[in-house]
């Protein structure tokens, strides 16, 4: 998700296209089933006309990539995205920024939510104009969306946790958490706690709220290993914004040691980013979770465009390899999947995070 005083949020393989049938039934049996409802006439019913895309933030390597995954997926989905607008990392900037975009008659939405709850606001107002959203990476507490297009960030958690717990056998791990404000945060944090609390009691957690700022990161995981230098274990929650100052602080102290040498620290990320698979190869991280940052450029261009056709889905298994549940607020989030990446699998050229330029 989502720099030294600007808050860093975070906050796959590329799937297989998705086909948009032509004419008024719909098609996507593979998404449950889905129909043509008219129900936002935004787009005139053909999904034609401008659509906003508003991001959380560029610092972060992650964002970077969507970013350059926006204009390329918009094209092959037929959308008519607009120039990208960057929030940096600034809730009430986001809110701005969509008001903004609705000022300019836009006739669809793909949103990066900075904050779960703050998020209503731009919500409340594009419903108001009639104007579809689809939420990319974060799903909003309330408001209404068209479709929520993430990974499954408790499956994030879960996969760290057993990653680490299953090559640790005892003693303190540490998880670098996000923003508790964004439900990624929270997902993942709670998921990793539970997991470990419930498969491996012989492991201690400990935890730093870093926000999605990497300078935070770096300062707190400092105090903590001058008072616990017998970690064995980091969950880094978002690899674009923890990984650079985690390896920084660990090198600082004598405490990098590569993968098979005494004293090394297992570490499991979260983001699929380049600089991670290097990491990955060089023996420095053990393993991060690839968060599919082409999947959620391609999708939320599809979505946006059948929302501004009118279009609505159901629960159930999709087509490219996911599944689209029904969150505890109503709303609909299409699953993608997200890999886990160790050793074993970081040169798969069918990761995205082998793909960028």
């Amino acid at each position: 998700m989502p720099g030294s005083t600007v808050r860093k949020r975070n906050t796959s393989r590329m799937l297989g296209a998705v086909a948009l049938a032509a004419g008024a039934s719909l098609v996507l049996a593979a998404c449950g089933s889905t129909k043509d409802t008219g129900a936002s006439g935004a787009g005139g019913g053909d999904g034609t006309g401008k659509v906003g895309v508003v991001l959380p933030l560029l610092t972060s390597p992650f964002w970077q990539s969507y970013n350059d995954y926006v204009p390329k997926m918009a094209k092959s989905e037929g959308v008519d995205a607009m120039k990208t607008v960057n929030s940096n990392s600034d809730p009430s900037q986001q809110i701005t920024d969509i008001n903004n975009q609705l000022n300019q008659g836009v006739k669809g939405l793909v949103v990066a939510p900075l904050d779960s709850a703050a998020i209503e606001a731009g919500l409340d107002q594009a419903e108001r104009k009639g104007v579809p959203v689809v939420a990319v990476d974060v799903a909003p507490d309330k408001g209404k969306v068209a479709m929520v297009v993430r990974a499954n960030n408790v499956a994030y958690g879960e996969k760290a946790c057993r990653y680490l717990g299953e090559h640790i056998t005892s003693g303190k791990v540490v998880q670098i958490m996000g923003d508790l404000a964004s439900v990624n945060g929270r997902d993942r944090s709670e998921a990793f706690r539970a997991c470990v609390k419930k498969n491996f009691p012989k492991l201690k957690v400990l935890e730093i709220p870093a926000k999605w700022e990497s300078d935070t990161a770096a300062s707190k995981l400092d105090t903590l290993l001058n008072a616990n230098p017998d970690i064995k274990g980091i969950y880094l929650q978002a690899g674009g914004v923890y990984l650079a100052p985690t390896l920084q602080t660990l090198k600082s102290k004598g405490m990098l040691k590569k993968a098979g040498q005494q004293g090394h620290i297992a570490i499991v990320s979260n983001d699929g980013i380049p600089q991670e698979f290097d990491a990955i190869r060089k023996g420095e991280i053990d393993a991060t979770v690839s968060q599919p940052a082409d999947a959620y450029a391609k999708y939320g261009m599809y979505y946006i465009k059948a929302a501004m056709q009118g279009k609505t889905f159901k629960p159930g298994p999709t087509d490219h390899d996911s599944t689209i549940v029904k969150l505890p607020s109503g709303i609909l989030e299409d699953q993608l999947p997200a890999p886990l990446v160790t050793k074993d699998n970081v040169d798969d050229p069918g990761l995205w995070g082998n793909t960028v330029e």
